[in-house]
């Protein structure tokens, strides 16, 4: 069953393509979206499984990305 994590602190600089590739290091994404502009910077990840979700939010939990550090938890 799939699991989708929110990610909050992101950059302006990040897209789409680059979220995504950056959750795939540890699992397979299903889906992405990345809200930016003044004052947003957030962004959500579906990734396959709740064992990769976890995985997601150990390794990317305080990771600093862009110039920032995430926050990453379950939706």
């Amino acid at each position: 069953m799939s699991k989708k994590l929110y990610i909050a602190n992101i950059s302006n600089s990040v897209d789409l393509t680059s979220l995504q590739n950056l959750f795939a290091q540890v699992g397979l994404v299903k889906k992405a979206s990345v809200i930016s502009g003044i004052s947003k910077g957030f962004g959500f990840v579906e990734m396959s499984s709740e064992e990769e979700a976890k995985a997601g939010i150990k390794k990317f939990n305080g990771f600093e990305y862009a110039g920032r550090t995430l926050q990453v938890r379950y939706s």
